[in-house]
């Protein structure tokens, strides 16, 4: 979440425990909300060829921000691509993990 904030201005993380439950939040979310979005919205995601995925995930970023004091995004289109990045990260992350497991 710091090199979010560090990459793309239209993010704001006030302090590191700021960024650690704000990865938290949006992990939650992804986990518990994500889920029932996908499902609900299926004939979009289907007519859009899944690209109304990347407006769930903006949505649910875009919400932790709005919940929490010390992490902040400037309107749908930062969450959008915010989101972006932080996912883009991720998936640096996770492949470094498995590379070195």
């Amino acid at each position: 979440m710091l090199l979010v904030a560090y990459l793309y201005p239209g993010v704001q993380i006030q302090s590191f425990t700021a960024a650690l439950i704000a990865a938290a939040v949006i992990g939650l979310f992804n986990v518990v909300l994500r889920p029932v979005l996908v499902i609900l919205t299926l004939p979009v995601t289907v007519i859009t060829l899944g690209l109304f995925l990347f407006v769930i995930n903006a949505l649910l970023f875009w919400a932790a921000a709005s919940l929490m004091d010390g992490f902040g995004v400037n309107g749908f289109w930062a969450a959008m691509l915010g989101s972006l990045i932080y996912s883009a990260l991720m998936l640096v992350v996770d492949a470094t993990v498995k590379a070195v497991l």
